[in-house]
């Protein structure tokens, strides 16, 4: 009994400890393009990019994964409710972020496509 509720535990803890950027966040659509350049001991991380439709609010770069070689990241946003009446066309957005760190390159993922950008001294 302890045995299953332990892992009962634990199954329901992966989706919490995964979760930890804003709830109803998702994806971006696609990535145009990221500049990554060296700020001190941080990383400052621009990119821009598009969603499929009008409504998207507060988008930003969110740390999933950081070693000695590359900090990845999600580009996310927070969709429009449902409901809400919004254009359908590729909208444009953009985010930047300072994260501690000493990689050398940078990973930005969105729901159509990934880029890999060099830190620039």
């Amino acid at each position: 009994m302890r045995i299953l509720s332990l892992l009962l535990v634990l199954a329901c803890a992966g989706p919490v400890l995964a979760a930890d950027r804003h709830a109803g966040d998702k994806r971006v659509y696609k990535i145009d393009s990221v500049i990554a350049t060296r700020k001190g001991a941080a990383i400052l991380v621009q990119a821009k990019g598009a969603v499929q439709t009008g409504g998207w609010k507060n988008a930003r770069l969110h740390v999933i994964h950081s070693d000695k070689t590359t900090v990845t990241v999600e580009f996310v946003a927070a969709p429009p409710p449902a409901g809400m009446t919004v254009i359908a066309a590729l909208v444009p957005v953009e985010a930047a972020a300072q994260i501690r760190g000493r990689a050398p390159s940078v990973r930005v993922l969105a729901e159509a496509n990934e880029m890999t950008a060099q830190v620039l001294q």
